[in-house]
């Protein structure tokens, strides 16, 4: 999937966990946190296609195997991955991880919410954004790329109808993707970022 960047190595959040306590909403916020990094981006990438370890993940992303596991535990913690499973590797066991399309619904990086907006779901689009221009230095000489942005105004059920869509294809994409350089398989890139404005009438 996403494969390439330079060796990094990223100072690390302080672990705090989920409390005991914790409310819908800031679940949905730590989901949001959890996604709005470039790197973390690139892992549910590459989960998407198969089960991998943090091991396989830093040899794909060609990152510390500390890096990779911390960046796959702040998914796991948030909710954004599953353990699917251990392997025995030298020394002891590895756990496998995968991202399932549509457990980060509704609030998560491929999800839709209701709900205002917030700091962390500016910080998701910035991750976004980075992740688009990186993608597409990597773009395929004289491939294809089809692209729209537009600031529309739409009648309520055309935009349902919009949303729907674009999730439909978002949806066939995750479930149809493929492990990284499966013979026969293209490398692709989809984002997509809709949402609501204000009518800017408040703004004059």
């Amino acid at each position: 999937m996403t494969i390439g960047p330079p060796k990094i190595c990223l100072t690390a959040e302080r672990d705090v966990g989920k409390l005991p306590n914790m409310s819908l909403e800031d679940e949905g916020v730590q989901r949001l946190r959890a996604v709005a990094h470039p790197v973390r981006l690139q892992i549910l990438s590459l989960l998407t296609g198969e089960d991998m370890s943090a091991a396989d993940i830093a040899r794909a992303l060609d990152i510390t195997q500390a890096n990779a596991s911390y960046h796959v535990r702040v998914l796991a913690r948030a909710g954004q991955v599953v353990e699917t499973g251990v392997e025995k590797v030298r020394g002891g066991r590895a756990k496998k991880y995968r991202y399932l399309p549509g457990l980060d619904e509704p609030t998560g990086a491929g999800g839709s919410s209701s709900s205002p907006p917030t700091d962390e779901q500016a910080l998701v689009v910035e991750a976004y954004a980075t992740e688009l221009r990186r993608r597409f230095a990597l773009r395929q000489p004289g491939g294809n790329v089809t692209g729209t942005d537009a600031e529309l105004w739409l009648e309520p059920q055309v935009w349902e109808q919009v949303v729907e869509l674009v999730h439909q294809a978002s949806l066939l994409a995750h479930t149809s993707a493929l492990p990284a350089h499966s013979p026969g398989a293209l490398r692709t890139s989809f984002t997509s970022t809709l949402f609501e404005m204000r009518d800017g009438l408040e703004d004059a």
